[in-house]
């Protein structure tokens, strides 16, 4: 039985946690991706099999509400955001809690003004070895209220096996990203480790693999994203590739079988083993649940589709480019962004900005596909949805649309 953890009330939601608790009942083992259909007759909203709060942002939630309510009177400090969803960061900010950092590391507190008494939470993404040891210097456990999702622990679990194998690692990440900093800090303790953000900086490597590059150049290329101990001519011998949680699972595969391709062509298949490490038990279950559940979502259609989330999530930011390529797609971090049935305010990923655009509920009937990033509460995307119905005349009540759905 999965286990149930104790988040605070108002971050569940009443469409949602109908329709999930009917696929629960109906689809135990989640074999059928196939989105729900909640139908308010001239609108009708497809809903992804998988997405919301996963394991490791419901086990973060927990833990963060747990602290403040174990520490009354006492200061409390959160690393950085917790996770990156703007309601959830709020509603901490707003009962005392402070962020010692912003999602790039730069410090908003200066560290000199904390001691043994105060509280410091770890964010779920985890952090790295050097924070911790700067926190213990100051008399503070960062272990005690530490969010840090398993998954994340897992793949620097399985980069300190690669590295004490004498394999070095690949981690296909965004960088700056906190948790790809805390996977690069935990890494490199046993493993020389480099980080590559996508396929074209994958094919780079599998040139300086083969020999098609020169060595010297390795450095000049990867910056700051590779450790100092990494020698190309020794260490890209033998080769693991990790990732960063929250990226496509379907990209970290295809990095992995670009790299495994190019040690094969230099050493033959049949050394393959010695030279390359089957990692694809790193990848996150409900990172894959929920971009699998968008893939069924794009291939049953719809006429635009919303994807809710806050707009510094790299785990949304995947989705929302999965379904563009499909239909008009909005990325959004809440009801307040859908003006009215003309407008909507929305974050462009090409451009990293917020737009605007008109027209956008192009007709009656409707069909919209719908989705959320694994840090939004549920209750935004009732909210959402609820938004969005009372722009569109004719439309049934919310029971009647969700009596199908009803155990």
């Amino acid at each position: 039985m999965a286990r149930s953890f104790a988040i605070p009330d108002f971050y569940r939601s009443s469409y949602i946690r109908t329709i999930k608790l009917h696929r629960q009942a109906t689809d135990p083992r989640k074999k059928d991706l196939t989105p729900s259909l909640l139908d308010f007759g001239p609108l009708r909203f497809k809903i992804a099999r998988h997405f919301g709060f996963c394991f490791g942002v419901e086990n973060a939630i927990e833990i963060a509400y747990r602290a403040i309510e174990e520490n009354p009177g006492k200061k409390i400090y959160l690393l950085s955001e917790m996770i990156h969803n703007p309601e959830v960061n709020n509603d901490l900010l707003s009962r005392g809690v402070r962020f010692l950092m912003d999602t790039s590391g730069e410090r908003l507190i200066n560290f000199s003004e904390l001691g043994p008494e105060d509280i410091v939470i770890v964010p779920a993404f985890g952090t790295t070895i050097e924070l911790c040891n700067e926190l213990a210097e100051r008399g503070i456990d960062p272990d005690f209220y530490d969010t840090t999702c398993p998954f994340v622990e897992k793949v620097w679990k399985r980069s300190s096996d690669l590295g004490e194998q004498q394999y070095a690692v690949i981690i296909h990440g965004k960088k700056t990203h906190e948790e790809t900093r805390a996977t690069f800090s935990h890494s490199k303790e046993t493993a020389p480790t480099l980080v590559l953000r996508d396929m074209p900086e994958a094919e780079i490597l599998a040139e300086f693999i083969s020999g098609k590059r020169p060595a010297n150049e390795f450095s000049a290329i990867f910056g700051s994203a590779v450790t100092t101990n990494f020698d190309p001519e020794l260490h890209l011998t033998r080769l693991g590739v990790v990732n960063q949680t929250t990226m496509l699972a379907s990209e970290t595969a295809a990095i992995a079988l670009r790299i495994k391709s190019a040690l094969a062509e230099k050493y033959g298949e049949e050394n393959l083993p010695q030279h390359f490490a089957d990692t694809r038990d790193t990848l996150c279950y409900a990172t894959q649940e929920n971009q699998s559940a968008t893939t069924a979502l794009m291939s049953c259609g719809a006429d635009l589709a919303i994807v809710v989330g806050g707009y510094n999530s790299s785990n949304t930011s995947h989705l929302v480019e999965l379904l563009e390529q499909a239909m008009p797609t909005y990325y959004v971090c809440g009801e307040q962004e859908i003006m009215n049935e003309k407008t909507i305010r929305h974050f462009c990923l090409e451009k990293r900005e917020i737009v605007e655009t008109t027209d956008w509920l192009l007709k009656t009937p409707l069909t919209i596909a719908i989705t959320s990033g694994a840090s939004c509460p549920d209750t935004t995307v009732d909210r959402v949805i609820r938004k969005v119905t009372s722009l569109v005349p004719g439309c049934c009540s919310a029971e009647d649309a969700l009596k199908p759905f009803v155990v």
